[in-house]
């Protein structure tokens, strides 16, 4: 996708706020620091749109962003180490879970990884969680450059069999450096967008 404009729309702490344009929604869910706003930033072409920082936890709502005035990104809080309340991250786990269950808007959800390492036990319970209640979620596997190009297909496989995949699930490796993944990314996020949930 050639992407002409791209804007912060709203960071949303209730519902309420959601948008009510009815535009098809992509959301990003991973843990924090694994790059999430990097991508987002690739994928738009914009240096820095979307945040980006050092400190775990940053984002704390959820990011909407819009592109071409067709479509939203929307950024999920980080799960795992965020140094925040635990009240605070069980408000998080409610509003992304109403979020994702009530939403008729969104139409794929993005779990970013860092291929580097093994998915943790938080990254299990997402992809999970995203399964059981059967939404369309595709792997991305983020920080590609940072790993030899010949060690790809190990360190896929290293995902898939933790994460327990099925051959239909979709991994992209990506790299936020180098745009390696982007477009295939944009073919996966237009075929969801077309296809009927």
């Amino acid at each position: 996708m050639k992407v002409n404009e791209a804007e912060f729309v709203i960071s949303a702490m209730y519902p309420e706020q959601f948008p009510t344009d009815a535009l098809p929604e992509i959301a990003l869910a991973g843990r924090s620091n694994v790059g999430k706003s990097s991508l987002i930033n690739r994928m738009i072409q914009r240096k820095n749109l979307a945040r980006t920082s050092s400190t775990p936890g940053k984002t704390q709502q959820l990011n909407y962003y819009r592109i071409n005035s067709s479509i939203y990104f929307v950024d999920f809080p980080g799960y795992g180490f965020a140094k925040v309340s635990k009240t605070l991250r069980e408000k998080w786990g409610q509003l992304i879970e109403s979020y994702i269950l009530d939403r008729p808007s969104l139409k794929l959800v993005l779990q970013i990884i860092d291929i580097r390492h093994p998915p943790t036990k938080d990254d299990q319970m997402m992809y999970d969680w995203l399964k059981h209640y059967d939404m369309p979620v595709c792997v991305v596997a983020t920080k590609a450059d940072k790993i030899a190009r010949g060690r790809w297909d190990h360190h896929i496989k290293i995902v898939r069999n933790t994460l327990k995949t099925t051959p239909e699930d979709q991994i992209v490796l990506f790299s936020s450096e180098t745009g390696v993944g982007k477009d295939q990314l944009w073919g996966i996020i237009q075929e969801a967008i077309e296809k009927e949930r």
